[in-house]
């Protein structure tokens, strides 16, 4: 299976070639849940911090200005240590 793949800080140009600003945003508060995803997701992380946790796999840290991309199929726990905003789409 795919692993979760982070870009820190990608450039401003990146951002908007990708045009993320139009994204929706997505917002939860600190809590733990697990998360299994049908498609992939694409985000682009504006505050907080989570550690997910893929099954079967070790723990990845994100925060502010992370450009994440988590696999479809993944099956994973999400712990939002700080709430997290962030823009999301779907592929």
């Amino acid at each position: 299976m795919s692993k979760i793949r982070i870009d820190k800080n990608p450039g401003a140009e990146r951002l908007r070639e990708m045009n993320v600003e139009n994204w929706p945003i997505w917002t939860k508060e600190v809590s733990e849940f697990p998360w299994e995803y049908d498609v992939e997701e694409t985000c682009y992380m504006l505050e907080g911090r989570v550690t997910v946790t893929p099954e079967g796999g070790e723990p990845v840290e994100i925060g502010p200005g992370d450009l994440v991309t988590f696999p479809r199929g993944m099956r994973c726990t999400w712990r939002v240590d700080a709430p997290i905003r962030k823009h999301y789409t779907f592929t």
